[in-house]
């Protein structure tokens, strides 16, 4: 490419973001889609996934059914179960990253 049709280093930031965020959810769906609560659970066991779905989770609930709650709460936001919260809250950091990453090329960009 010459300097006229050069990528701005803010586009490669965003693409690279798109990347990791669709290598993250490709991860997780393949972990837990069509699985049951127990394999969801299992999967998502000691990670981060777990803790945030458990300051979900319903209030009065503790380990398990705080993190299935919290998973199947952050799923509902779109029309999902636990297996659609796992794959969100997996995904969220990444692209949260990504879009921060972003934001700073085009912020010092000409």
């Amino acid at each position: 490419m010459d300097n006229d049709n050069k990528m701005k280093n803010s586009t490669k930031a965003a693409m690279t973001g798109v990347v990791a965020t669709g290598g993250v959810v490709g991860a997780t769906a393949s972990a837990v889609v069509g699985g049951s609560a127990a394999t969801i659970m299992s999967t998502t066991a000691g990670t981060y996934v777990a803790s945030t779905a458990a300051v979900a989770g319903a209030t009065g609930t503790a380990g398990g059914a705080a993190i299935s709650s919290g998973l199947a709460a952050i799923g509902s936001t779109v029309g999902g179960g636990m297996a659609a919260g796992a794959i969100i809250t997996a995904a969220a950091p990444v692209a949260i990253v990504g879009a921060v990453g972003y934001g700073i090329f085009k912020y010092f960009e000409d």
